[in-house]
C-alpha cells in the first residue's frame, strides 16, 4: 500500500490541557494513531481562511464545540460562529472531506441546520470507547482518500505498487538500471522510486491505451470531458503545439482555405504548411507597447472574410463565391490576456465555417469561474452551434497543474454533427508517440480532477484574488511615491479596482477608444482582459510610441530580477509579463514587488552593475564599469534613435504579400532549392521558413511571403543592436547568424531560389 501523509486534524482548545476534555480528546488521538493514521492536533482555528488550506493535506477534521465561551443560542455563540465560518471555508474548496464535531455536554440540538448538514458525524465523548470512535472516523477517512484519485492515476498507482517484474520498455526497468551506476543512483534518489516505477510503456494492459483511448485512460478522458464541459476529451503528452496539429490534420486537406488569427502560435503555421492549406489572415490590433490586442469584431463576419479571400493572390482564378473556409482558428487568450466573447464569434460563423478552433493554451482555467462568462470556448448551459464543431486546445501545464507538455483537445459536438472519434484518432496517431510518458497522462488526469467544483472554482478564485491584490499593492506603491517620482505600472483599465476580492467582470471589459489599451474602436462586450495575466510596464515609452528623455528597457529589469530569484514569462521592449497561475502565492508576488523596489533603489543610485548583477557582468564583462541607470539610458537611447516601438508595430501591421502556398515554399527546403540571403538584399525575396522575433514570439513572415522594406529595416536594426549590446540581443528564429573570418557576425534568411 502506497503511504500518503493525510493526517486527521483535531481542533480543540483543550488538546494539550490536563482537564477531562483534554484527556478524552488525546485518548481518541492515541487510538487513531494506533490504527496507523497520523494526527495533527491544534488548540485554535487561528486565521480561519489560512487554516482551511489544510483541507488539501488532511483526511478528516474533528472539531470541538465545547469551548468555554459556548452559550445557548447558536446564532450568537462565538464558538458556533467560528465553527460555521471554518466549515464554510472548507466546503468552499472541498465538498467531500469528512468533518466531525464532538462535545461532552452539547449535542446536535445546539447547532444550526446549515452546520449540521455539512457534518459526517457527531461524537459525544465518553459514550463509546476511543478505539470504536477511531475506527469509525478512519473508515470515513479511508473512503474519502480512496475516492480522490481519478481513474488513470489510480490505476497507475496500483500498477506501480503491485511488485510485478518489468520485462517491457523503458530499459531502466522501473528504475533498477539506475541503481547500477553512481550517477544513476543520483538520478534515482533525485526523482524517487514511485516516478520510475510508474514510467512504463503501452504494453501494460491494465492501464489502458492512450493510442486507442481504452481502459482507465478512456475513463479519465471521459471524466475530464465532463469537468471541462465538453463532449470529448483527448489527452496529449507533447504539448498544445501537437494538439493544434491533431485538430488541423483531422480537419484540413491540401488546397483548403483556412481563416487564421495572424497572432497565432507557430504550431498553427506549421499546421498550414503540413496540410497544404491556403491561409486567409485576420489581423489583430497592436499598441506601441508591443501588446497585441483583439481582432476587430467586424473581421469575423463572413462578408469581411469573403473580401479577404477575393484579394488573396493565391486564389486568383478561383470562383471565390464557391469557397467555404474549412476552419477558423483563434488565439484565445492573447499572451497579455485579451479574451473574446466566443458566443459572438460562433453566432457569426456557424453555418458557414464547419470547424471553430479556439487555441486556449493560456485559458484552461476560465471554465471554472463565473467571472469569465462566455469569454471561453465551452461552458455549461450555453447553446450548441447548429452545424459548427467547436474545438478547444488547452495547455493544462501552463495555468493548471499538469506536468510540462500536458495538454488536451476538447470537442463540443454541434446540434447536427457529432465527432467521429475513430476518424479523429487517425490524426491523433499521426502526432502521438507510441511511447507516451505515463506521468504526463496521469498529470492530465489529476489536473482535470483538481478542477472539479467546488475545488476548481476556489483555485481560480484564489488566482484572481491574488492577481488583484498584487495590482492593488502596485498602485499603493505608486501612490506613495507620488507624481514626481517613477514606478512600474500594471497594464489594465484605469478605473478603480474593487476594494477587495475579484470584483466584477464589467470592470475588465475593453471599451472603445480608451487610452489605457490603445486599440482604438472596440465593439462593446466583445473583449475583456483576464486579470490573472499581468503585464508590467516600465518607464520610458508612452502609448503613442513616443520615447521619454530617460527610460528603463524591460530586458534590463528582467535580467536584474533573474539574478534575484524571480524569473518572468515574457519580456518586451518596455513591458514584461507574469501570470497568476493556481500555484502562485502571496509570498511569490510580494517577493517580486520587493525585488522591483530594490531595482528602483539601485537605479536611482546608479548602483554599479558588478555589484548588483555579478552573474550578468561575469558573462558580459564590457558592462563592468557601468551603473544600472547608465546601462538603461544607453539601451533606451538606442531604442529611441531606431524608433523601434513604432517600427515593431508597423512591421506586424504592414501589408504582407503571399507569393506561393506555405507548403510549396517550405518544400524548397526538402528539395534543397534555397538561397541564404543577407539582410540588405532581402526586400522582395520569398522566405522558406518562419521568421519569428522573440519577444513577442509571433511570426513576422511565414513560408511563401515576401520581405517588405519595413521588415528589412527591422532586421537591420536588430543586427546593429545585437552587435552593440551583447547580452540583450533580440532572438529572431529564422535569422541565421554566421561568423566570418574577420570575427564579425552576419545575418541571413533562407529564401526560395530565384
Amino acid at each position: 500500500m502506497l503511504r500518503f501523509r493525510f493526517p486527521i486534524v483535531i481542533i480543540d482548545e483543550d488538546y494539550r490541557s490536563e482537564n477531562t476534555s483534554g484527556l478524552g480528546i488525546r485518548a481518541l488521538a492515541d487510538a487513531i494513531q494506533k490504527e496507523g493514521f497520523e494526527v495533527l492536533g491544534v488548540t485554535s482555528y487561528g486565521d480561519l481562511s489560512q487554516f482551511a488550506q489544510q483541507q488539501s493535506r488532511a483526511s478528516a477534521f474533528i472539531l470541538s464545540i465545547d469551548d468555554e465561551e459556548f452559550t445557548p443560542g447558536p446564532e450568537l455563540d462565538p464558538a458556533v460562529l467560528n465553527l460555521r465560518k471554518f466549515i464554510e471555508e472548507i466546503r468552499f474548496k472541498n465538498a467531500d472531506i469528512p468533518i466531525y464535531v464532538y462535545g461532552e455536554t452539547r449535542t446536535s440540538q445546539h447547532l444550526p441546520n446549515d452546520v449540521l448538514r455539512e457534518l459526517h458525524g457527531f461524537i459525544h465523548m465518553f459514550e463509546d470507547t476511543p478505539e470504536f470512535v477511531a475506527r469509525h472516523i478512519i473508515r470515513e477517512a479511508k473512503s474519502y482518500l480512496d475516492g480522490l484519485a481519478p481513474p488513470f492515476f489510480k490505476a497507475l498507482m496500483d500498477y506501480a505498487q503491485d511488485g510485478s517484474y518489468s520485462w517491457h520498455c523503458p530499459g531502466h526497468s522501473g528504475g533498477v538500471a539506475f541503481l547500477k551506476s553512481p550517477v544513476g543512483q543520483m538520478f534515482h534518489q533525485f526523482f524517487g522510486e514511485n516516478m520510475l516505477r510508474a514510467d512504463v510503456c503501452n504494453a501494460v494492459e491494465e492501464l489502458g491505451q492512450l493510442l486507442d483511448h481504452t481502459g482507465p485512460v478512456a475513463a479519465s478522458e471521459k471524466n475530464a470531458a465532463r469537468i471541462f464541459n465538453a463532449d470529448h476529451c483527448f489527452f496529449v503528452t507533447n504539448g498544445t503545439s501537437t494538439s493544434n496539429k491533431m485538430v488541423w490534420h483531422h480537419t484540413v486537406a491540401p488546397g483548403d482555405v483556412v481563416v487564421v488569427d495572424r497572432n497565432c502560435h507557430k504550431s498553427i503555421l506549421h499546421s498550414i504548411i503540413m496540410t497544404g492549406a491556403v491561409p486567409v489572415f485576420m489581423t489583430p490590433t497592436r499598441n506601441h507597447y508591443g501588446i497585441i490586442g483583439p481582432i476587430p469584431e467586424s473581421e469575423f463576419s463572413p462578408e469581411s472574410i469573403k473580401k479577404k479571400i477575393a484579394k488573396n493572390p493565391l486564389l486568383k482564378g478561383v470562383d471565390v463565391k464557391k469557397i467555404k473556409p474549412r476552419i477558423m482558428t483563434l488565439t484565445q487568450s492573447t499572451y497579455d490576456g485579451v479574451l473574446y466573447n466566443t458566443e459572438t464569434i460562433k453566432s457569426k460563423l456557424d453555418g458557414w465555417i464547419d470547424t471553430l478552433h479556439f487555441d486556449e493554451a493560456w485559458l484552461p482555467h476560465a471554465a471554472f469561474h463565473t467571472f469569465y462568462g462566455s469569454y471561453h470556448a465551452m461552458g455549461k448551459n450555453r447553446p450548441r452551434p447548429k452545424t459548427a464543431m467547436v474545438y478547444a486546445t488547452q495547455s493544462t501545464h501552463k495555468l493548471l497543474a499538469g506536468l510540462s507538455q500536458a495538454s488536451q483537445v476538447l470537442v463540443q459536438d454541434s446540434q447536427n454533427v457529432k465527432l467521429d472519434k475513430h476518424l479523429f484518432n487517425e490524426a491523433y496517431l499521426m502526432h502521438t508517440s507510441t511511447s507516451p510518458q505515463y506521468s504526463i497522462i496521469a498529470s492530465c488526469d489529476v489536473a482535470a480532477a483538481m478542477m472539479e467544483p467546488p475545488g476548481g472554482t476556489a483555485l481560480v478564485e484564489e488566482s484572481l484574488a491574488e492577481a488583484l491584490d498584487f495590482r492593488r499593492a502596485m498602485r499603493k506603491v505608486e501612490k506613495d511615491y507620488g507624481k514626481s517620482d517613477w514606478w512600474f505600472k500594471v497594464w489594465g483599465p484605469d478605473r478603480p479596482l474593487a476594494a477587495e476580492g475579484v470584483g466584477k467582470p464589467a470592470d475588465w471589459m475593453l471599451k472603445a477608444n480608451e487610452k489605457w489599451h490603445g486599440f482604438g474602436s472596440i465593439e462593446a462586450g466583445f473583449n475583456m482582459l483576464d486579470p490573472i495575466k499581468s503585464t508590467i510596464i516600465t518607464p520610458g515609452l508612452d502609448m503613442s510610441g513616443k520615447f521619454a528623455k530617460t527610460g528603463i528597457p524591460a530586458s534590463i529589469v528582467t535580467k536584474f530580477l533573474a539574478e534575484h530569484g524571480v524569473v518572468v514569462e515574457k519580456t518586451g521592449l518596455y513591458s514584461f509579463f507574469i501570470m497568476f497561475t493556481i500555484g502562485i502565492t502571496k509570498g511569490r508576488w510580494n517577493t517580486l514587488l520587493t525585488a522591483l523596489q530594490q531595482f528602483k533603489d539601485d537605479y536611482d543610485k546608479n548602483a554599479p552593475l558588478w555589484r548588483i548583477m555579478p552573474e550578468f557582468v561575469a558573462a558580459q564583462p564590457r558592462y563592468e564599469r557601468m551603473g544600472l541607470r547608465d546601462l538603461c539610458q544607453s539601451i533606451h537611447e538606442a531604442y529611441a534613435q531606431g524608433d523601434i516601438a513604432r517600427l515593431t508595430t508597423e512591421v506586424y501591421l504592414s501589408d504582407l504579400e503571399p507569393a506561393m502556398k506555405p507548403s510549396d515554399a517550405y518544400a524548397h527546403i526538402a528539395q534543397r532549392k534555397t538561397e541564404r540571403v543577407a539582410i540588405d538584399k532581402l526586400e522582395g525575396r520569398v522566405t522558406t521558413s518562419l521568421l519569428t522575433p522573440y519577444p513577442p514570439g509571433i511570426p513576422l513572415l511565414i513560408p511563401g511571403e515576401r520581405f517588405n522594406k519595413k521588415i528589412v529595416d527591422y532586421l537591420k536594426f536588430t543586427r546593429d543592436f545585437n552587435a552593440k549590446f551583447p547580452g540583450f540581443a533580440t532572438d529572431v528564429h529564422g535569422l541565421v547568424a554566421e561568423q566570418g573570418e574577420d570575427g564579425q557576425t552576419r545575418y541571413f534568411v533562407d529564401c526560395v531560389t530565384k
